[in-house]
């Protein structure tokens, strides 16, 4: 465990320790103690840091939608033409479904969290007004709308079949959405 009186890396460990375990384990299995052993910290530093467990899902998953706000950043800077934005939302389907399965698994755990509650719910909205704005930089809105649902389905696709579609097969799909 952590010594001394100063840890300024305990609240980070914290939180990702508990995406570490809602990916393991789910969201269910999530508690004060379960996380602390994981981060090894004391187990009041859990309720030091966080006003409580939802305040600590809430925080992390936060934590994790920023995370893959920056892979669309990544993809989607610096492209000048429509053609090049095609081709970097086609590379930001395939770099996310072939990502880890911790990905997959942590925004499917939002995603049943928002289902069945509203400040989750938030949430995932405010992200996707975030994955919009980066795509609207390149497309008008309704089609960036379109092409954010796009890019979370051929992603859940392309993760959980045998069979993955091809990256022509993308292309073809991000083109017929954004071309006029």
């Amino acid at each position: 465990m952590a010594t001394g009186r100063t840890d300024p890396q305990r609240r980070e460990r914290i939180l990702a320790a508990t995406l570490d375990h809602i990916a393991e384990e789910g969201v269910a299995g999530v508690s004060h103690r379960r996380i602390a052993v994981r981060a090894d910290v004391p187990l009041g530093s859990m309720t030091y840091h966080f006003a409580g467990i939802d305040d600590l899902l809430r925080e992390a998953f936060t934590r994790f939608a920023d995370e893959i706000v920056a892979v669309f950043e990544r993809h989607l800077a610096d492209v000048g033409t429509p053609e090049r934005a095609r081709e970097a939302v086609t590379d930001l389907i395939h770099a996310l479904s072939a990502g880890s399965r911790r990905d997959l698994v942590l925004t499917h755990e939002l995603y049943a969290l928002a289902a069945r509650r509203d400040e989750y719910r938030e949430l995932t909205h405010t992200w996707m007004a975030r994955s919009r704005d980066l795509l609207e930089r390149h497309f008008d809105a309704d089609t960036a709308r379109q092409l954010d649902a796009l890019i979370e389905g051929l992603v859940l696709h392309r993760s959980l079949d045998a069979a993955p579609q091809s990256r022509e097969l993308t292309r073809a799909a991000v083109g017929r959405m954004t071309s006029g």
